[in-house]
């Protein structure tokens, strides 16, 4: 009996020791658990954290990147102007050089003629105009002189009237030429300072660009990014069709397959329906040009828009009517205008890389009631 009981009282005491074995290493796993979980939710606070402050990062990097492609377009813009002027301007010295030497030319044979009737006078002799009216001896000889003597008077007086007004038209044009000539010597000091301009907003684009290429994105972050901007593409394109109205005197593009040119002359890097990321496939073709050359509209429309677009920089859209617009993006500076008419060939744009681009080339989609196609299609 004594030894039953002394057993009950060890198993009692076995069970007891275990019991608080096990609940010791139930907190001991519970609390490790949470500790587990707690650094979870730090490192899944700080990561939230992190892509907050990137974010942030480069939406106002990306803000920094639009005013350095404004600042970038406004001083193109200027050059491009400046440079017409200079055209214009050196045309016109052509010009005034070539009607200077035709006066100078005109000048010398006037002097000669002139020269010629002076000894011609002399040669015939010295008369009195009034012995010869008074002279009555033999009157029809008075009479030929004297209508000799008018006609020389008349064709000299002639001559040296034309003399006059040529050198006034040389006055007049060698003075125009050294207007022209100093307006030209100014217009070339303006462009070296806007060169320098343009040289140094290039170098605070490069600078962004650095900074946001720094704030790297994972595959899936550059998705997101890249649908978000086709997608900010897609909605202003269709308030540009719903804004604009139908002009009957625009045909589109249907009858126009393979007749079109390219909007500028260059090697196509990505085409239509390639790759861009993930699912995300090109809606155009990016054409490798030089900064600087011509953008021209491929047919005759009106500008719906003319401004800068995230992911795509300046751009410039056209309606062709029916249905049909052509885009242009990661210009280097716009050349037109909302609501300008352009005519086929017409240059709307100039070539660049805006929009973070870090070569430069175009952009260029055609679009079908807000679908895109394939610009092979209507190019050639």
């Amino acid at each position: 009996m004594l030894q039953r009981l002394l057993f009950n009282v060890m198993l009692c005491g076995f069970l007891c020791i275990t019991s608080t074995s096990s609940a010791a290493q139930e907190s001991e796993t519970q609390k490790e658990t949470n500790t587990k979980l707690d650094d979870v939710k730090s490192a899944i606070s700080k990561q939230k954290t992190s892509i907050k402050k990137t974010t942030y990062k480069r939406k106002k990097l990306e803000q920094q990147l639009k005013s350095d492609d404004l600042a970038i377009a406004k001083v193109a813009k200027k050059i491009n102007v400046t440079q017409q002027d200079q055209r214009s301007t050196q045309k016109e010295l052509i010009k005034l050089t070539k009607q200077k030497r035709q006066f100078s030319k005109e000048k010398k044979q006037q002097e000669q003629v002139l020269a010629n009737q002076l000894r011609a006078a002399y040669s015939t002799g010295h008369h009195d105009y009034l012995k010869l009216m008074l002279n009555q001896e033999n009157p029809a000889s008075i009479q030929r002189t004297v209508t000799n003597y008018q006609y020389l008077n008349n064709a000299r007086m002639k001559e040296i009237d034309n003399f006059k007004k040529t050198i006034d038209k040389l006055l007049l044009v060698t003075t125009e030429h050294q207007q022209q000539s100093e307006h030209l010597e100014g217009l070339e000091h303006q462009q070296l300072q806007q060169k320098v301009s343009l040289e140094k907003n290039k170098k605070q684009r490069s600078k962004t660009i650095n900074l946001l290429n720094k704030e790297l994105l994972n595959s899936k972050q550059l998705l997101t990014k890249l649908v978000e901007e086709e997608e900010n593409l897609i909605s202003a394109l269709q308030q540009l069709a719903q804004l604009s109205k139908p002009d009957e005197e625009l045909n589109g593009l249907s009858q126009l397959k393979r007749k079109l040119a390219w909007p500028v002359k260059g090697r196509i890097n990505r085409s239509f329906g390639s790759k861009k990321q993930g699912y995300l496939k090109w809606k155009g073709v990016l054409m490798a040009a030089p900064v600087g050359r011509q953008v021209k509209t491929i047919h005759n429309g009106t500008v719906l828009f003319a401004d800068w677009l995230k992911g795509y920089g300046l751009v410039t859209v056209i309606d062709h009517g029916q249905g049909y617009m052509s885009l242009y993006g990661h210009n280097q500076t716009l050349l037109k205008s909302v609501g300008e008419r352009v005519e086929t060939g017409e240059p709307i744009a100039l070539v660049g890389q805006s929009g973070g681009q870090l070569r430069p080339g175009l952009y260029f989609e055609i679009r079908y009631r807000g679908q895109a196609v394939n610009p092979k299609k209507w190019c050639r």
